[in-house]
């Protein structure tokens, strides 16, 4: 086979019935890949992003401009995931998180307290168990559907630029196209023309598992007088940030996102330095709907979003497989397309993740509370900031394990700063730690922290 022949994926994804303008997109990337682009950044490219507008700034004027926008602004939450770093299988927004209540139980009374339609990007692996947990609520289901599919692209073998081919399990050929495909899914799935066509104008994106990214009548306020095309939300940068993507702009002005697998090696300094790039991307996004049909009507269904190249194996779990290419665009990423696109600095709340065992703990602990208008927050009775939670990876990485040595739940954490637990432990009923706590247990057997416990 020639090098950089893209027809035989032309033809794999034609089979698999992927329509024409993913098809297309993903040819636009992959001869971008065979002319030898990187996606990288490099920092002499860029400038830092030094002020930026503070919605803890706003007065009461968004407010009221957002109340009265509510009705032309919908939720949609990327909700592809299957969270398999903690052993998951199904959509991780079926994870039970607070008060008995999942993710997308939430996720749903959220938009069902505010009236707002809710939108799920789905990948095949979640549709089917999303739509039917969603049942549950009947007055979500109206003229729009609940959800639209991310497409898949084939990855590419690393010395020859040919369809990945591994009979052992032929899904492993494939690979999901990051969550900048929300562009192409809106369009492919006719849902873009849906919302306008039913007088929708706003969209505000979010992923599924972060529980801090609510509408906001304030932020929606903004978005909507300042008559921006696109929006990111930020938030400041710490050490625990310098390995994510940041915000910054070309010489022009454009603001740009780069993400860590943009950056060359020799700046990985400047990268990392939470001084100089100050903002990180949330990944809670505003788009205005009829500006970007525009755009891809102008653009033919390709946005042109900057690539990420990623080095893999085709088999994940084998380093003797096949070493491929996997090609990806961020969603945020989009910023770079919008002429006067805008970014808003927001605080820490509104990015509150939960990607770990360890955060899944903190927030089903009495660190955070469920409000009447199922927000998780913060408990007010806590003084002590955000509680710091380092858990065994041998004994508490996947979410068996973690229930399985908390069968009665969270221990109380409202009075703890730090909490870590080094070897198989496992803790009783009402349990409270306090302080900086450390358990840990150096022996063969597991160790059982008795009912009432108070761990100091």
């Amino acid at each position: 086979m020639s090098r950089g022949n893209f027809a035989p994926f032309a033809a794999k994804m034609a089979q698999e019935g992927l329509p024409d303008i993913a098809i297309q997109t993903f040819s636009y990337y992959y001869e971008q890949l065979v002319e030898g682009q990187t996606g990288l950044i490099a920092e002499s490219e860029i400038r830092p992003v030094t002020d930026l507008p503070d919605v803890e700034k706003f007065g009461g004027d968004y407010q009221a401009a957002g109340e009265a926008s509510l009705s032309k602004a919908v939720v949609i939450k990327l909700n592809g995931g299957l969270g398999t770093s903690m052993g998951l299988s199904k959509a991780k927004s079926l994870l039970t998180v607070k008060n008995g209540l999942t993710f997308l139980d939430i996720i749903a009374q959220q938009a069902l307290k505010q009236k707002t339609p809710l939108l799920l990007m789905n990948s095949f692996n979640t549709q089917e168990d999303t739509l039917e947990s969603l049942k549950k609520y009947p007055d979500l289901w109206d003229e729009i559907p609940l959800d639209f599919v991310q497409h898949k692209i084939p990855k590419i073998v690393a010395d020859d630029f040919a369809p990945a081919i591994w009979p052992a399990n032929p899904e492993l050929e494939w690979c999901p196209p990051g969550h900048g495909d929300i562009y192409t899914a809106l369009i492919t799935s006719g849902m873009l023309d849906t919302l306008l066509d039913h007088g929708y104008e706003v969209a505000f994106v979010s992923n599924s598992d972060n529980l801090g990214a609510v509408l906001d009548s304030s932020i929606l306020g903004y978005f909507v007088t300042e008559k921006l095309p696109f929006m990111m939300e930020v938030a400041d940068r710490t050490a625990a940030d310098k390995k994510g993507g940041h915000l910054a702009q070309l010489p022009n002005g454009q603001l740009i996102l780069r993400e860590s697998a943009q950056c060359p090696d020799a700046d990985e300094a400047a990268f990392q330095d939470t001084t100089r790039h100050k903002y990180f991307n949330t990944n809670n996004l505003w788009l205005n709907l009829p500006v970007l049909k525009q755009l891809l009507e102008k653009k033919e269904g390709i946005l042109g979003l900057p690539m990420i190249r990623n080095r893999k194996t085709v088999d994940p779990r084998r380093s003797d497989s096949t070493p491929v290419f996997q090609l990806e665009t961020a969603m945020g990423s989009a910023i770079a397309v919008f002429k006067g696109a805008g970014a808003l600095r927001v605080p820490r709340t509104r990015f509150a993740p939960v990607k770990t065992t360890a955060d899944l703990l903190g927030v089903r602990s009495d660190c955070y509370v469920l409000t009447d208008e199922y927000r998780v927050v913060a408990n007010p009775q806590r003084q002590l900031g955000q509680v710091v939670i380092d858990l065994d990876s041998s004994y508490f990485k996947l979410i068996d394990q973690l229930e399985s040595r908390f069968p009665f739940g969270a221990p109380s954490l409202i009075e703890c700063r730090s909490f870590a637990v080094q070897g198989d432990v496992s803790f009783g009923r009402n349990v409270v730690v306090q302080g900086q706590a450390m358990v840990s247990n150096n022996g063969s057997g597991q160790l059982k922290i008795e009912d009432g416990a108070v761990l100091t």
